[in-house]
This record gives structure tokens, sequence and C-alpha cells, in this order.
């Protein structure tokens, strides 16, 4: 790990920490930077903000509850407040997610927040999306989707578990495949395709849901959007 990009990645959160008010709901996001955002509610729980969280994945469910936030559920609740997640790349309003395979519900967590903020070191801001795509896919329909994929002209990998090196899965038990499109340039025409390929649950790719990007740079927190 580079200690700087960690410092900018801790930045980013508590900056966007700083933005959570008594009484709210928060969506909790999945990830390395969103785990700084973790620490540092539990921290502001601790000193006496009253919160609830609704976490991404179970993991990070179990990060909140070490932490000490109080945690619920999306359908336990009216609604969301703010969410803070990370991305694995940034460009102009869109992110590519996924990263930790927990896209699925991300986008239903930061989709249903009034208001979400992206957070990000400075690396993962691009001029132009590049990052392969992941993609949380039904297992049976593994081979009839890295074809759909390629027919895009893209490639497409199954992810492998660093534990077991075989195949990686969701928490729900679907394949994770990272498609490679090369250069993005029209994100929402190939968000498109992605949503019309059977077998695919849902893709990395979120446009326009994101209301604020918190910047971790070697010279503070810049907010690109």
């Amino acid at each position: 790990m580079d200690p700087d990009h960690e410092s900018m990645k801790r930045a980013a959160a508590e900056a966007a920490v700083e933005m959570v008010e008594d009484g709210m709901i928060v969506g909790i996001g999945t990830g390395s930077t969103a785990a700084y955002a973790i620490t540092a509610l539990g921290e502001a729980v601790e000193a006496g903000l009253e919160i609830t969280g609704v976490p991404t994945s179970d993991a990070a469910r179990y990060r909140a509850k070490t932490a000490g936030i109080t945690i619920s559920d999306l359908d336990m609740v009216d609604g969301i407040d703010l969410a803070i997640d990370g991305a694995d790349q940034a460009c102009e309003g869109t992110l590519i997610k996924g990263g930790g395979g927990a896209h699925t519900r991300e986008r239903i967590v930061d989709a249903a927040a009034d208001q979400f903020i992206a957070i990000v070191d400075e690396r993962k801001v691009v001029d132009q999306l590049d990052a392969p795509i992941p993609l949380e896919v039904l297992p049976a329909a593994r081979h009839l989707v890295q074809a759909a994929v390629d027919d895009l002209g893209g490639t497409a990998t199954v992810r492998t578990s660093g534990s077991t090196d075989g195949p990686a899965y969701t928490e729900r038990g679907m394949l994770l495949i990272d498609a490679d499109m090369g250069m993005i340039e029209d994100a929402s025409a190939v968000a498109k395709e992605l949503d019309t390929l059977p077998g695919v649950i849902d893709h990395g790719l979120f446009i326009g849901l994101a209301d604020s990007l918190l910047v971790g740079t070697p010279d503070g927190v810049e907010r690109e959007w």
C-alpha cells in the first residue's frame, strides 16, 4: 500500500462523514475507501452522533457493527438520507464500481439515497473510463455472457478468488466477470448493451447516480462535482 494514497482515501472519506447529521439513515459502502468512512462514522457515533447505517455488503455490515454503528436493512427504513461509497474509476459523473463484487447492492442503496457522495483518491479520476466493468452473472450463463461481451468488442474474464484460485462469487453466489471494453467513449451506450445481456444481474457502470465526488489529493480534498 502507498501510504500517501491511503491518506488521500482517508481524507476523502472523513470529508464525506462530516456531511452526516444526527438522526440520518446512512448508506454504507463497500471497499477500502468506504472502510475509512466506516471508521470515521464509528468515531462520530462514539462521540454522540446518532445514525442508522444501511450496509451494501455483509463485509460492510460486519465492519459497521464492529465500529458501533446501529445497522438496519433497506426494506426496514423509510429511505436513506446520505450514502457514502467508493469507486474504481470516476469520469464526468460516471463511476465504475464493483471491485469488491458488491455493485448490485451498492446500486440499490446509492440510488435510494437522497444524496450519494462518492469518495476516491486522485488516482481514480480519469479523462476517459477504461477499467474493466464488473458484471454479476448467473453461473449457468457464464459462457453466454462471455460470448456476448466478445460480440460487443470486449473481453470477458471470470474473476478468480484470491483465497482459492477458483472463480470469485458474490455474496449471493453469483459469478463475477470483468468485462474489458477498452476506452469507453459512450458509457450510456455500453451500459444499455450490458443491461440487455441475458444472465447479467447488474454491472458496475454507475451513470449519474453520484451527486458529488470528493477526491483526496496531496493538497487536501477537492470536490469534482
